[in-house]
């Protein structure tokens, strides 16, 4: 309701101003988030409950990608005032497309109906597409927007397809009724079919393999504030409908923990076990020859989604709960990483590695900064992205999937390289311009504010592994 009300003001305000360079759209937007994650955690249930005609479900899982999304979404609004490369742009339409982005993941992460689930996808891609090519006029913005609209409207096809084949074979739109007709074992290969259909349209939202291809050139070519906020917040809502639709209708609420039924035609953790790897691969491989941060940073995140898709393989409660406590510290490095490739952008109107040359001594608070993302982002302790990587690691483990943890461990070696080449020119090389970069005290705010939790967690990290477990126990059907 705080983020519907919200979208309704921006609009009013934008009919009646309509003033490019005005900050009032910004700080109402972070007026509605606040209120939202305000509310979602004092309203949070103590059960599970049906909401919206049984279309969604209010439940602890939901609350859990609320706040996560809604903390993203506020991050990225203030990201988005201090960005030169919006300044004068950020009109209230912008925080409308970001507000309404936001509600659709609120939605999916609900969704307990199919039809629920593809209107908030929708509504999740259609706002994104027009933050991809907000920035008018520029070439590379617009064949962002253009390839994420081919990319999102071919997915959301298929996905349709496969949902229309499921309410075909079971007559029921309702996850969960859907989970109980197909456990009976008829129309072994029609399931099959829908189950691969509906695991495309997942795929692309958390940009995996080979459903990535979209991801590198809408990072590089949207505004960098729009790019943090696509490398996490439509990424966890991705997470949230793919562990919600899966579990429930693959595991249930009667399956054996850590098993999947419907396994009669297709190996499934073998098939997600071998998603998870090749996607972690191909995006560490390919970030290597990365020169442009922010390509860089989209090939690092689809690689992230593999590291996630460890915890998936065997629909364990364990495994979800590893997703969950992953998303939370990939949150707080990720947009933190982002937020320092905004401040260099500003100042030098550049994005490559170059442009990061000697900020050690140009700004050496930020370089730090960004050096404690970096290293978390690989996993090296005693960063939070490295308790992050045990549980996904100590899962597979426990489950016997021993090839998986040895090719992520791999995987964590190869990111360490494209990852210390920006710590290298930070630290280790001359910049081109000796002249200090400033540090805007809103932005230095926010980096210790994303920086402390990176650093904490890493030694400390109960209370967030807690909310997790909570949340996955609390996921209703």
């Amino acid at each position: 309701l705080a983020v519907t009300a919200t979208i309704l003001l921006l609009v009013v305000l934008h009919v009646v101003t309509k003033r490019k360079t005005s900050s009032a759209p910004g700080f109402l937007a972070l007026l509605g988030v606040g209120a939202a994650i305000l509310l979602s955690g004092v309203s949070a249930p103590g059960a599970g409950m049906s909401i919206f005609e049984g279309m969604a479900a209010y439940d602890g899982f939901a609350v859990f990608f609320k706040v996560l999304t809604a903390f993203a979404t506020l991050v990225v609004i203030l990201m988005s005032m201090d960005s030169d490369e919006l300044a004068g742009r950020t009109k209230a339409e912008y925080f409308i497309f970001l507000l309404s982005t936001l509600l659709g993941m609120f939605l999916l992460s609900s969704a307990t109906d199919i039809v629920m689930l593809y209107l908030s996808l929708e509504l999740v891609s259609i706002p994104s597409y027009m933050l991809a090519g907000y920035l008018k006029g520029k070439e590379r913005s617009t064949e962002a927007a253009m390839k994420y609209v081919v990319y999102g409207a071919t997915a959301s096809g298929v996905m349709i397809y496969g949902f229309s084949l499921l309410f075909g074979l079971t007559g029921s739109t309702q996850i969960a009724e859907i989970g109980r007709t197909l456990a009976t074992g008829k129309a072994a290969l029609p399931t099959l079919l829908a189950a691969v259909m509906v695991a495309v349209g997942f795929g692309y939202k958390i940009a995996a393999v080979p459903f990535h291809m979209w991801s590198p050139d809408v990072y590089e070519g949207a505004p960098t504030p729009a790019t943090a906020f696509f490398s996490v917040g439509p990424k966890a809502a991705g997470f949230a409908v793919l562990v919600r639709f899966y579990y429930t209708v693959f595991a249930g609420p009667d399956a054996a923990e850590g098993t999947w039924r419907i396994t009669s035609t297709m190996d499934w953790p073998l098939l997600f076990a071998g998603l998870s790897a090749v996607t972690m691969t191909v995006g560490n491989l390919v970030a290597v020859k990365q020169n442009n941060v922010k390509r860089l940073l989209a090939y690092s995140s689809i690689a992230h989604a593999g590291y996630m898709l460890m915890g998936f393989v065997l629909l364990s409660s364990a495994g979800i709960e590893a997703i969950l406590f992953y998303l939370v510290v990939y949150l707080f490095m990720n947009l933190g990483a982002f937020y320092v490739v905004v401040l260099v952008s500003n100042a030098t109107r550049g994005e490559d590695i170059s442009d990061f040359t000697g900020l050690g001594s140009r700004a050496p608070f930020a370089a730090v900064a960004f050096a404690i993302f970096l290293f978390s982002l690989t996993g090296i302790p005693p960063f939070s992205g490295f308790i992050g990587k045990v549980y996904l690691f100590a899962e597979v483990i426990h489950r016997g999937v021993y090839w998986l943890a040895v090719v992520a461990a791999l995987n964590s070696v190869v990111s360490l390289y494209y990852y210390a080449r920006i710590v290298r020119a930070m630290f280790l090389q001359e910049p081109k311009d000796a002249s200090s970069i400033p540090v805007p005290a809103v932005t230095g705010a926010m980096l210790v504010l994303l920086a402390a939790p990176t650093l904490i967690l890493g030694v400390y990290w109960e209370p967030v592994a807690r909310f997790a477990h909570t949340s996955v126990r609390m996921l209703a059907f």
